[in-house]
């Protein structure tokens, strides 16, 4: 499948929960954490014809990234909410999300081996 085909429809898609979350905060919130990129990075990985352990591997990798997102998402929701700068709101959540990823890394490397 066309590159430009994927950009065009997964950019229509965020375009519309942009504009949904423009008209109702709220509404947009709950479909922006729809698994959205996951699935339409499943959707084209499998019309590309990628084999299904490839696919499987993909989502436990989604998985494995999903405790340091909700980390994320938590750290810049509650910087925001104290009226932190936007910018230094990202950085924040960034920050936790890597260190997220750190320990996580740390912790089942410990227990694996």
């Amino acid at each position: 499948m066309s590159f430009l085909v994927k950009i065009s429809v997964s950019a229509c898609i965020i375009g519309l929960v942009t504009i949904l979350a423009k008209y109702s905060p709220k509404y947009g919130g709950i479909v922006a954490a729809l698994p959205l990129v996951s699935l339409l990075s499943l959707f084209w990985l499998y019309i590309q014809g990628e084999q299904s352990n490839n696919l499987s591997q993909f989502l436990f990798g989604v998985l494995y990234g999903l405790p340091s997102t909700i980390i994320l998402v938590f750290i810049v929701a509650v910087a925001l909410k104290y009226s932190t700068p936007f910018s230094i709101s990202i950085i924040l959540g960034i920050s936790g999300w890597g260190l997220c990823l750190f320990l996580q890394k740390f912790l089942l490397s410990n227990m694996y081996s």
